[in-house]
Formats: C-alpha cells, structure tokens, sequence
C-alpha cells in the first residue's frame, strides 16, 4: 500500500468510515512492526507498535488529509521510539547484597590531612585554593566569591601552595 492509499484511508477514517480506519491500522501496523525491529530490540517491538497505535488514535483529528500521511505517522513512530531509548536507559538493575564496596578510607585519611594543612595557610589562600584547585572554580569566579582581586588570588594560591609543598618537604604535614 501506498503513502497516497494511507492518506485517503486516513481520510476516510476521519469522515467516520470504521472500516477504513480498521484497514489503515492494520497497515501501518505492518510497517511500524518493521520500523521498531531495526531499532529496538525483539521484546520491545510489539509494545512500541501498540504505544504508536494508540497515538495514532489519539492523534488522529490532527491529522491534515491535504499532506501525506506517511511522514505524519514516522513523527509518531519516531518519538515513540525515543520513549523507549529513554525508558532502556533509565531501566533500574538490581544490585545483589554481597557486592564488593571499595574502602574510602585512604580518601577520608587524604582529605582530612589536607584540610589540616589547609588549616595552617591564611584563609585568604586556602580560600583561593579550595574554590580553584579542589572546587574547580575559575579564578575569575573565585575573585567574585572572595572579593580578592584576579591578581591576589593568583598570588594567594601560588604562595599558600609553596606553604603547602614546604611543609610537606619538611614533614611537618598531619598524619
């Protein structure tokens, strides 16, 4: 069947002929069957052609019988299809009770010595560092956010950082 035997089905559907509304979706059924196959897997396809039919019912007053039909149903086809991507990739997977948990007991150790070394700077410079070595935050950003210039926080990071290595060098870092 053509995409013109589609419209003026479709059409006819509308004007109120049951019979031809029964036959176009048992035509396109035909076709969306083949559309999802490519594109989902096996046990998907059946319920994306009945979610597709089911929009094609509830959709069907929008349909303009002056222009095709065929790329009025992909529209359908093809936002049912990205339903069903989005649902796979939101699909929870049971986790099992003995999984392995990795111990963050060297990050716990880490962040705590390096927030006591951070304790031993100016707070202007382990301000500085916090907000753009740790957080991630432009120097910019953090000259907004401390009120330091673009310059004093450049400054403060790099002595509050020699401070740092210093200390580390010496051993005079936490345990």
């Amino acid at each position: 069947m053509t995409d013109a035997d589609w419209s003026m089905l479709m059409a006819a559907a509308q004007r109120g002929d049951a019979l031809a509304y029964r036959r176009v979706l048992a035509e396109i059924a035909v076709w969306l069957k083949r559309y999802f196959s490519r594109r989902l897997p096996v046990s998907m396809v059946d319920d994306a052609v009945q979610d597709t039919l089911l929009a094609v019912h509830e959709k069907r007053h929008t349909y303009d019988p002056a222009k095709p039909f065929a790329p009025w149903l992909a529209a359908i086809a093809r936002y049912k299809w990205i339903d069903r991507l989005r649902a796979m990739q939101k699909t929870e997977i049971p986790l099992c009770e003995d999984i392995a948990i990795p111990d963050h007991g060297n990050a716990v150790t880490a962040a705590h010595a390096l927030e006591r070394l951070l304790a031993t700077l100016k707070p202007a410079q382990a301000d500085a560092i916090r907000l753009v070595k740790l957080q991630g935050f432009s120097v910019e950003e953090t000259s907004r956010r401390t009120g330091q210039t673009v310059s004093l926080v450049k400054v403060n990071i790099h002595r509050g950082l020699g401070r740092l290595s210093d200390l580390v060098k010496r051993g005079d870092d936490v345990d």
